[in-house]
């Protein structure tokens, strides 16, 4: 397995968490010097954009799954209705 695809556990963060130590991490590499601690950085920094991004997702899956539940719910009290 590839070093960038390493899981890294950041399940007990939040997007904003995740998205904070991003903006750290490239932060960093802006002023590094050192070539070798870089590339370390880099894929540090890969790894956690591939967390947010699966965070993102599965946020975005819940919420659609949530709305499409209110609406369901409106199109049956609609339907008692009529």
């Amino acid at each position: 397995m590839k070093d960038k695809d390493l899981p890294i556990d950041n399940n007990p963060h939040t997007l904003e968490e995740l998205t904070e130590k991003a903006n750290k991490i490239i932060e960093s590499l802006e002023n590094e010097k050192d070539l070798d601690h870089s590339i370390e950085r880099y894929q540090e920094l890969l790894r956690l954009n591939k967390a947010i991004e699966k965070k993102f997702h599965k946020n975005f899956k819940n919420i659609s799954e949530e709305t499409s539940n209110k609406v369901k719910k409106i199109i049956k009290k609609n339907e008692k209705k009529a």
